[in-house]
């Protein structure tokens, strides 16, 4: 188990007593990566909807990311994109603060889709990791590919920015197997090791079609919108509207259409999840899990870190992530 690290002195002004135990660190695996300097941890906490709302949330962030380190979590995903570096910032401003500067965090940040050529990409690494006050970054992926960017040109200044020292590996995200397959090839020395997509219960599609090609070849799926924008935590089984933000950037899971039978399946789920006694979250991260892929879960307030790692620590059955996903593919059998 991944030992509590010493609270950061803004936890020790609060007057709280030194005596006081904080809450327990739950034990995170981590997943040996060809190409990697350091093991991939096998549960991160996502920035993107932290520094992307209104100023006024920025405590709740920062007391999000605090928490989340003090639980033992030590992944930790932004981008440049992410409140235009304000979730970068708000994250190196945390770890700073944590003990010795959290120098076992594991941090990957993404370079924009629009900064892709070679003079754009150095700058745009430079800028991160000044917001995120640290020399290097364990992991540093390509957002999405620019077909108006040689694939060649991208390529090889990060694997010069990994020679360098200044990325501990290279990845990407939202790559097709043929856009992985293009990319690998203008590696000579340095290896891609994950690709992060979009990956659940319910938008399985792209996930599964990379499957073989990256057990192949070495190359970790991280698993965004995990629990499909809080479906699989029982989010809108009451009737609550989907606020306008989520239907936005989730439009597949909300499309007017789509959506009854996608409710009806997740109370389908959520009756499974009761039946066999495990929360609903644990089902959909440990059938990502059971497939070989890494989730990286939205969280944004400190509640949410601690209910995303309790359904972590409590693994189903085999055959409960069996007939889950016959559930969620809409299997009546």
């Amino acid at each position: 188990m991944t030992p509590s690290p010493r609270r950061p002195a803004a936890a020790r002004r609060s007057g709280r007593s030194a005596r006081t135990p904080g809450p327990a660190s739950v034990d995170i695996p981590t997943i040996s990566l060809p190409g990697s300097a350091r093991p991939h941890p096998a549960l991160g906490l996502g920035l993107w909807g932290l520094g992307r709302w209104g100023p006024e949330d920025e405590a709740r962030t920062k007391a999000t990311i605090a928490r989340a380190w003090e639980r033992g979590l030590r992944w930790f995903d932004t981008a440049e994109v992410y409140g235009t570096g304000r979730s970068e910032r708000l994250l190196g401003e945390v770890l700073a603060r944590s003990a010795g500067g959290a120098p076992d965090a594991f941090v990957v940040t993404k370079v924009s889709w629009e900064h892709l050529r070679p003079s754009q990409l150095r700058a745009a690494l430079i800028g991160s990791l000044e917001r995120l006050a640290r020399r290097s970054v364990d992991l540093y992926l390509v957002h999405a590919p620019d077909r108006h960017v040689p694939v060649a040109d991208t390529m090889g200044t990060l694997e010069t920015l990994w020679r360098e020292h200044k990325v501990g590996a290279i990845g990407v995200s939202n790559f097709s197997v043929e856009e992985l397959e293009e990319a690998a090839r203008h590696l000579s020395e340095a290896r891609l090791v994950v690709n992060q997509v979009e990956y659940n219960l319910f938008n399985r599609e792209e996930g599964d079609a990379l499957r073989e090609y990256c057990q192949k070849n070495g190359i970790l799926i991280e698993a965004y919108t995990p629990l499909a924008r809080g479906l699989l935590h029982g989010r809108y089984l009451d009737g609550k509207k989907v606020p306008p933000e989520v239907r936005r950037f989730a439009h597949r899971l909300f499309e007017e259409d789509r959506l009854p039978e996608i409710l009806a399946r997740t109370r389908r789920l959520n009756d499974l999840a009761q039946e066999t006694g495990v929360p609903l979250a644990s089902i959909g991260l440990h059938w990502l899990a059971q497939r070989g892929a890494a989730p990286v879960v939205g969280m944004s307030r400190p509640d949410q870190v601690d209910a995303n790692l309790a359904a972590w620590a409590t693994r189903p059955p085999d055959s409960v992530l069996a007939r889950a996903d016959a559930i969620a593919r809409g299997d009546r059998a």
